[in-house]
């Protein structure tokens, strides 16, 4: 019986294979977006899920109470993990101070690479539970030892055992090999981690540490910890909370600091804070994909849905045979159960293709490295139930439909659909272009939103610069470096910072002013600089004047931005005197507002000021502009190889620095495009199906109309008018519904853009004009057929 149900469905789709393959295609599009949506959903819940103790591995963060807010930071003294496992060693398994990712010089012979890598504490890599494939997982225990993921040995070694050989680090320490282990995947917070080496040789590397006044003072490392076996989250991270506070000064006090713990669990997802409480993160976007993912896969079944009962007419008398000879309403339930779910399965083989030749563009976008895990028991799975949902989704409502015709009448050729047969049709193709008129308001949005914040003034001007780490050696000549530089024509100016040109490593406290409430704590970033830095960013100075030689003075001065002006509250404060601590400093300029940070967040009060070329740790190089970029790239370089002949030269345009802080918005408008246009197009296809079906069946009045002398623009409007109504009701609908989501998802950004009401006017005249040219195609096709050939069998 079953096999007779598949071979009725199978003649069925023969019978008509228009419409199956609308059907076919529809779903096999839903299907594919909703597979891939579901891939990258499963990507994100399963972030750090790699490392076997996900469960019990947190983050030591902290609050902070600073410029009248409460900011949240992972950064914390060297001490902090030491402390933690002396006063509450029975509460963690491990507890591990780590230093901050960053680049390591490895050299072996003539052979010199770059690699991301930290120095972390021995317990280290057996918390990450790394997967070893050669030597010890406790292979940090030598201070002058190091571990390689298995690439980066490869890149080296070659196929030679890469075990107790030595490597330069950093052309200063020989380090010995002591471990290999597995590459992490992508989705992990550690899968940039290349190299790994003993904390103790950073301590070594920065006796400055342990000279520290108060080890309390001055956060710039991570800690990272595995909660005992008994140990319960919550209260440990209760117990810990005040053991900062215990150990500082009544200065520092003063910034009301919080210790407590983020769960690995919550790293990506969860990851954003605001006035000292999780805000959420990425986990919106998780939902918001899942919904897109859900409605495009719900599109192609209503598609199905619309074109079945649409064309039951033509399978009523089928179905008034079939319960006239016995068959019962079950059966026929089953019958068309049959054709839903071999529609299906026909659609999700056509899926998979879609999914495995569109993937590597979809990574692409997304910014990730997914694949279709065929081995995996658990996808099958997942897809046999995948398969079912939707054919019972796509099925139900025409099987129960279909089913519930009476004989008599049918037969008797007194069936009718009734005026309201037609309802739950339109009722589903208004669901169809809501949800298209909402993802087409989306994406414009995230579109405006984006471009809104790249025209925001920068207060630099960042084309023609071009950043690289400052090597040793060019510290030591950095003169010389830059007169060799200029001379060669390759650039107009050259400075060195502290922090980049693009983000803020470095915030200090225990500023003072004449005015300032004594209560109040700060913490500004504060860039040391060298005397041409605002020369070569062309910084815009709005009140006195920029550092110089020739000015002594100038040592012991601050260059602050607006918002520190107005912060300070000074009238008139060039001239006036600024404490950092027991010293004094003179403000000497004021410039417009620098963007460092995020572009959709207000700029923070900062200061520069002149510092030590070995406090230094980015050079910037203004390009001349007479000479093309090639040959100017080429000059620097001649010259780099002449003072660092061991470091590969690499270098960043500041402008590419600065538009990769739009990188996940602009992912997410991206993908919102692409997944607006595939439901735009699946409900064209169900759109152009039901245009075709409604002009089949109204042939015969096309004809009398045509007769009685109707234009073909007259039919044309008679066919299109229903359609057009629709679709007019769905982008009122979406209007409301888009508003509220997206003004919700905007008040995420402190700078953003006001919704416009023209956002919706222009989403509603798209969705229009992609109705009519749909519905066009058929309706004057029909409107212009020869009236004969239809009223001959009258």
């Amino acid at each position: 019986m079953i096999r007779n149900y598949f071979k009725i469905a199978w003649r069925n789709l023969m019978k008509s294979k228009g419409y199956s393959a609308i059907n076919i295609g529809g779903l096999a599009v839903g299907m594919a977006v909703a597979m891939m949506i579901g891939l990258w959903v499963y990507d994100e819940l399963t972030f750090n899920k790699y490392h076997t103790n996900y469960d019990r591995i947190t983050q030591v963060m902290q609050h902070a109470s600073f410029n009248g807010r409460i900011g949240t930071q992972v950064a914390n003294p060297a001490i902090m993990g030491p402390e933690i496992r002396t006063k509450y060693g029975n509460d963690f398994k491990y507890v591990v101070q780590t230093s901050w990712n960053g680049t390591q010089l490895l050299s072996v012979g003539d052979k010199h690479i770059k690699s991301e890598g930290l120095y972390m504490e021995p317990d280290g890599p057996a918390m990450l539970t790394l997967k070893m494939i050669n030597g010890s997982i406790s292979g940090l225990l030598d201070p002058y030892s190091i571990m390689l993921s298995e690439s980066v040995a490869s890149t080296i070694f070659g196929n030679d055992d890469p075990i107790n050989k030595t490597i330069k680090l950093n052309r200063t320490y020989d380090v010995k090999v002591t471990g290999i282990y597995e590459d992490l995947p992508d989705n992990t917070t550690f899968r940039d981690l290349k190299v790994i080496l003993p904390w103790e040789l950073w301590l070594i590397d920065n006796p400055w540490v342990k000279r520290m006044n108060d080890p309390w003072d001055s956060n710039f490392s991570q800690t990272f910890a595995q909660l005992a076996d008994n140990a319960d989250l919550e209260k440990v991270s209760a117990k810990i909370k005040n053991v900062k506070l215990d150990n500082i000064n009544e200065e520092a006090r003063r910034y009301k600091w919080i210790v407590f713990l983020q769960p690995m669990s919550k790293w990506n997802l969860f990851n954003e804070f605001k006035d000292g409480k999780n805000s959420g993160g990425n986990i919106q976007y998780v939902w918001l994909f899942s919904i897109i993912g859900v409605f495009v896969l719900l599109l192609a079944c209503i598609n199905f849905m619309n074109l079945s009962t649409a064309r039951s007419e033509k399978r009523s008398k089928e179905v008034g045979i079939r319960k006239t000879i016995g068959s019962m309403r079950w059966q026929l339930i089953v019958q068309f159960f049959a054709e839903s779910y071999l529609i299906v399965f026909i659609a999700f083989l056509l899926c998979l293709g879609l999914v495995q030749l569109f993937i590597p563009a979809f990574n692409e976008v997304a910014g990730k490295k997914l694949t279709i895990p065929w081995q995996s028991s658990f996808f099958w799975i997942f897809s046999i139930a995948f398969i079912l949902l939707t054919g019972l989704l796509a099925g139900s409502y025409p099987a129960l439909f279909l089913s519930s015709f009476q004989p008599l009448k049918v037969l008797k050729g007194t069936f009718r659909m009734g005026r309201f047969a037609a309802m739950p049709r339109k009722v589903l193709v208004v669901v169809q272009f809501t949800v298209s008129v909402m993802l087409i308001i989306g994406t414009i949005i995230v579109y405006q939103q984006i471009q809104y914040a790249k025209n925001r003034p920068i207060g630099y001007t960042k084309n023609g610069l071009i950043s690289l780490d400052l090597e040793p050696e060019v510290r030591k000549h950095f003169e010389v470096v830059k007169q060799e530089l200029i001379q060669a024509g390759a650039i107009e100016e050259m400075a060195a910072s502290q922090s980049p040109l693009t983000d803020v490593w470095n915030t200090n406290g225990g500023f003072d002013w004449e005015g300032k409430d004594p209560n109040l704590a700060i913490d500004f970033p504060n860039n040391a600089v060298t005397f041409d830095y605002g020369k070569a960013i062309k910084w815009e100075i709005k009140e006195g004047r920029d550092f110089s030689r020739e000015f002594a003075s100038d040592s012991a001065a601050f260059v602050i931005n607006e918002t520190a002006a107005r912060f300070i509250g000074m009238k008139d404060p060039v001239g006036k005197t600024l404490r950092w601590g027991r010293r004094p400093y003179t403000i000497i300029a004021i410039v417009k507002d620098i963007l460092q940070e995020s572009p959709f967040f207000p700029v923070r009060p900062s200061l520069y000021h002149i510092g030590e070329y070995d406090n230094m740790s980015n050079l910037i190089l203004k390009l001349n502009p007479n000479q093309s970029t090639s040959n100017a790239i080429s000059s620097i370089e001649k010259t780099w190889k002449k003072y660092t002949p061991t470091v590969p030269f690499e270098y960043r345009f500041v402008d590419e620095a600065f538009g990769n802080k739009f990188q996940a918005e602009e992912r997410i408008g991206k993908l919102s495009t692409y997944f607006a246009v595939l439901a735009i197009f699946i409900s064209c296809l169900g759109l152009f199906g039901m245009a075709s079906f409604v002009a089949e069946q109204r042939t015969k009045e096309i004809g009398i109309r045509k007769v009685l002398g109707a234009s073909v623009f007259n039919l044309w409007g008679l066919l299109s008018k229903e359609f057009v109504t629709l679709v007019i009701l769905s982008c009122i609908i979406a209007a409301p519904v888009a508003y509220y989501y997206l003004n919700n998802w905007l008040t995420n950004y402190d700078y953003r853009i006001s919704i416009s009401w023209q956002v919706f006017i222009l989403a509603a005249i798209a969705a229009l004009v992609l109705t009519i040219l749909t519905v066009s195609f058929k309706a004057i096709k029909a409107a212009m057929s020869n009236p004969i050939r239809s009223l001959r069998t009258e």
